[in-house]
């Protein structure tokens, strides 16, 4: 299958062309270079000091870490085969997880204009919410009953405002097709947060992953003109470590958050696990999402799990469950080292929150082994170019 390479570039045409140490610089050609400056040491491809192993010197440029993408809601049979998948047959009882009952509800007005940012509960016979979402930005909303508070699948309801539509179906017999009289704003705004594991397994890949990060802001504004886009970033350790989280909260100013973005450097962690729920409570509970928007997105890019305690699974399920019913997309982002356990996870977080599947491949040589993805046909992208694209596709 021809493969079309594609990569993580934020900020080409947002950062200033100063030429101070540690600063981005934007050649004639649009490329984004990142340049350490006085630092010595940073990770290269294979984990060396940095201008080894064919960076250039100690020049990182965007559009070199490579990436697939799977979506497991398009490819929804694909999924629940899964479980006949060795590496996976223990996974839902391992983290407590039941997608096997999907309700897919869309939204229309009666302009026949798809609903964007509509809140849809979805009610069992006791009229208890078991499940909230938001429709996304095709009018499109993904309820799962089974990860709510009851294990009744039949005689469901969905409640839009005060209308109450009874007889929902699952996602067997299809999507269910709604009509609401409700007026659509043209108005795009997007909030977007990367959320990135900083601990000392991520060296790596996360010198080449800032400039990435950096590049893909600032082609997504370009990109987006009319469009009001809010940016923010948490980066994560773990307990004990230097810092637990750090914090950027939602601003409109792309700067403010590249220079956040460039001043973070991979250290601490020590065992595999890491503090991820932490991270996301902060992301999903603290950070201040739009109360009205087209789209919100979270990129949670790490190369660990969290830790695997009782409390802090059903901590990740609450938090799952607080982004859906916010409307915010978790889109994982996988880089080299995760395991089996920790892809599914993964998934499952992308699947709940009408979000998708990103991993970091290979074929850049850059960073450790990767796993091989358990997914079907995919291409392989720049990681720049697919982020791009994902938050674009977002906006539409």
């Amino acid at each position: 299958m021809k493969k079309v390479f594609i990569f993580f570039a934020f900020a080409a045409l947002i950062v200033s062309c100063s030429k101070n140490e540690d600063s981005g610089i934007r050649s004639e050609t649009g490329e984004y270079s990142y340049f350490k400056g006085g630092r010595t040491g940073g990770p290269g491809p294979s984990g060396g000091e940095g201008g080894e192993s064919g960076t250039g010197g100690d020049t990182i440029q965007s559009g070199q870490i490579t990436a697939g993408e799977w979506n497991d809601l398009a490819n929804w049979d694909f999924w629940l085969n899964l479980g006949q998948n060795q590496d996976f047959s223990d996974m839902p009882a391992y983290w407590n997880i039941n997608l096997s009952n999907r309700i897919s509800i869309k939204l229309k007005n009666n302009s026949a204009e798809n609903l964007i940012d509509v809140k849809i509960e979805l009610l069992n016979t006791s009229d208890q919410v078991i499940w909230t979402g938001k429709t996304n930005n095709s009018g499109t909303a993904e309820l799962f009953p089974l990860l709510g508070i009851s294990a009744e699948t039949g005689g469901l309801k969905v409640r839009i405002k005060d209308q109450i539509f009874a007889d929902i179906h699952g996602f067997a017999q299809g999507v269910n097709n709604l009509t609401v009289d409700l007026s659509q704003t043209s108005a795009k705004k997007c909030d977007v947060a990367f959320v990135v594991d900083a601990t000392g397994s991520m060296g790596d890949e996360l010198e080449f992953l800032k400039v990435e990060l950096i590049d893909v802001i600032g082609r997504v504004k370009t990109a987006n003109p009319d469009a009001t886009l809010n940016l923010g970033s948490i980066y994560y350790r773990d307990t004990d470590d230097e810092f637990l989280t750090r914090v950027s909260d939602f601003s409109t100013d792309v700067n403010k958050t590249i220079d956040f973005i460039r001043k973070q450097s991979a250290n601490g962690g020590g065992d595999f696990p890491e503090a991820v729920h932490t991270a996301l409570d902060k992301a999903i509970n603290n950070l201040q999402w739009s109360s009205n928007a087209t789209s919100r997105i979270i990129f949670l890019v790490l190369d660990a799990p969290p830790h695997y305690e009782s409390q802090i699974v059903s901590k990740i399920h609450s938090l799952i469950a607080t982004a859906a019913t916010k409307g915010i997309k978790v889109i994982p982002v996988t880089a080299s080292g995760i395991d089996k356990e920790t892809e599914y996870l993964m998934r499952y977080m992308a699947i709940a929150t009408n979000g998708t599947y990103v991993f970091v491949t290979g074929d850049s040589g850059i960073g450790g082994e990767h796993l091989v993805a358990s997914v079907g046909e995919y291409e392989v992208e720049l990681l720049n170019d697919l982020i791009e694209r994902l938050i674009n596709k977002y906006l539409e």
